[in-house]
C-alpha cells in the first residue's frame, strides 16, 4: 500500500492564501488540455459534448442534470469552446465564468422538452434546430468540413446533422473522452480525497444518531445534513438496517425502525465535491456484533484487501478480479444464479471521477474475457459484501493507483465493524 508522507492529505474545504490546496484553475485547465490533446490526435475536427460529466470536464461548468440536452458544448481542434445553455444559466455563466467567451442560448433537442411536447413534428424541429445551431458554430470556427464527435448515440440527432452535411462519430468521441478522463490529475485526486473525508463526517453522524427505535430515514437525514454542511452535493446514498441489509435493499432508505442486534450500513455513493463522486460503504452494529456478523465482516474485508493487494500499474483486470469470490463465495445458490454476470454490484471495483462509474471496471462477470491494463493515476472504489444470518455486511474503499500499489483515500476504520453502543 502507498504510504503518504507527512502533511500529505486532506486540507480544508475553503480557499486560503497561506497554503496550497485544490487549485481549481489548474483543475479546469489540465482537464481541458487533456481532452484537447486527445481531440488533436484524432481524425475529428471537433466534439459536441452532451453528457454532463464531459461538459464539466472540458468547461468547468457545474452541470446538474436539468431537463435533458438543454446544455451542450462544442470543443474544436484549435481549442475553441462554444457552450449552449438555458436562458438563465447562460446569462449567469456569461457573468460568472470569464474563462468561457462564447456562451449561447440552447435549443433543447433531446430529453424532457422534446418528450413533453407531445408532437413528433415538435421533436423533429427541436433536434434539427439544435443541429443547426451547432453547425453554424462549426462553420464560424472552420471545422464544419471535418467529422464531429458526439458523445451520445441519438439517431435522431445524428440524422439532423446529416441533413446539414455534417459527419458525426459517436464511438470515437466516447472512447476519446474515456481515455482523457481515466487518469486523474493531482487536483482530481485531492477532490476525491476531500469527498472521502466528508463521507467520514457522515459516518460519524450515523454513529451518533443510530439508536433502537430511530428510523433509517431519520439517521439518513442527519447524515445528509452533515454532508451538505461540509460542502458536498448529496445526489445519492442511503442507510439501511436489519433484514434490509441482505439482500441489499433497493438503494432506498426506508422508515424501518432500527432494533438491538441490527446491522446498519451506509452507502455514500454519488456524494460530490467539486463534482467528484464518492462510493464508500461502512458497516455498523447495534451493540456487540454476533459471531456470525464478525465472521462475515472478516470475510468481506479480507476479500476486499486481497483485491487491493493485486492492483498496481501494469496489472490486468482479468488477473485482479480473481481476488473477488468465486460463485460459491458469491452465494450464487441463494440467488439462483449460474454465472458471474448475474451478480452485478455485489463484488467489483469501478472507476471514480465526475461519474460514479468510470474506467476501470474489475469484475468476474466481465474482466476474464475483456481485460484492460491498470495505469498509475486511475481512481476507483472496491467493494465486497457477505451475508450474516438474516442480515449482511458491506465494506468499500476508495483508492488511487500509485507506482507501487494503491493509496487508500478512505480512512474510516475498516479492521472491525464499527460498534454503536446505546
Amino acid at each position: 500500500m502507498y504510504e503518504r508522507s507527512f502533511m500529505e492529505g486532506t486540507r480544508g474545504t475553503q480557499a486560503v492564501d497561506w497554503e496550497e490546496r485544490i487549485d481549481v484553475k489548474r483543475l479546469r485547465e489540465e482537464r481541458y488540455e487533456k481532452a484537447l490533446s486527445r481531440l488533436q490526435d484524432s481524425e475529428l475536427g471537433s466534439m459536441l459534448l452532451v453528457s454532463d460529466p464531459n461538459i464539466r470536464y472540458v468547461t468547468g461548468l457545474a452541470m446538474t442534470g436539468g431537463s435533458g440536452a438543454d446544455h451542450y458544448t462544442l470543443l474544436t481542434e484549435d481549442g475553441d469552446i462554444v457552450h449552449w445553455d438555458t436562458a438563465d444559466h447562460a446569462s449567469n455563466q456569461r457573468f460568472n465564468c470569464p474563462w468561457l467567451d462564447d456562451i449561447r442560448y440552447a435549443c433543447p433537442g433531446l430529453g424532457n422538452v422534446p418528450r413533453a411536447s407531445g408532437s413528433d413534428s415538435a421533436r423533429n424541429w427541436l433536434k434539427q434546430k439544435m443541429a443547426n445551431l451547432v453547425t453554424e458554430a462549426m462553420e464560424e470556427y472552420g471545422v464544419h468540413k471535418e467529422p464531429v464527435g458526439l458523445d451520445v448515440g441519438n439517431q435522431g440527432l445524428i440524422s439532423a446533422f446529416e441533413n446539414n452535411g455534417v459527419e458525426t462519430r459517436t464511438e470515437e468521441c466516447v472512447d476519446l473522452m474515456h481515455d482523457a478522463r481515466k487518469i486523474k490529475t493531482q487536483d482530481e485526486i485531492e477532490c476525491l480525497r476531500m469527498v472521502a473525508a466528508i463521507c467520514e463526517a457522515g459516518f460519524q453522524k450515523i454513529k451518533e444518531t443510530a439508536r433502537p427505535g430511530v428510523k433509517e430515514s431519520e439517521v439518513w437525514g442527519h447524515a445528509s445534513k452533515e454532508l451538505w454542511r461540509h460542502g458536498a452535493m448529496v445526489q445519492g446514498g442511503y442507510v439501511t438496517s436489519g433484514p434490509n441489509t441482505w439482500p441489499k435493499h433497493q438503494a432506498n432508505t426506508t422508515d424501518r425502525q432500527i432494533r438491538p442486534g441490527d446491522i446498519v450500513y451506509a452507502d455514500f455513493y454519488n456524494i460530490g465535491y467539486l463534482g467528484y463522486r464518492s462510493c464508500y460503504y461502512r458497516t455498523f452494529s447495534m451493540g456487540e456484533p454476533t459471531k456470525a456478523q464478525k465472521d462475515a465482516y472478516e470475510t468481506a474485508r479480507d476479500n476486499l484487501y486481497d483485491v487491493l493487494e493485486r492492483i498496481e500499474p501494469g496489472a490486468t483486470t482479468d488477473e485482479i478480479c480473481k481476488g473477488f469470490p468465486d460463485m460459491e463465495g458469491e452465494h450464487a445458490d441463494w440467488y439462483g444464479a449460474d454465472e458471474h454476470w448475474q451478480m452485478t454490484t455485489n463484488h467489483w471495483a469501478h472507476g471514480l471521477g465526475l461519474q460514479l462509474y468510470e474506467v476501470p471496471l474489475i469484475w468476474r462477470g466481465l474482466s476474464p474475457d475483456h481485460p484492460i491494463e491498470i495505469e498509475e493515476g486511475m481512481t476507483m472504489a472496491v467493494e465486497t459484501m457477505e451475508p450474516a444470518d438474516r442480515q449482511g455486511v458491506r465494506v468499500e474503499e476508495m483508492v488511487v493507483v500509485r507506482e507501487n500499489g494503491v493509496e487508500i483515500l478512505s480512512q474510516w476504520p475498516v479492521e472491525e465493524i464499527t460498534r454503536i453502543d446505546y
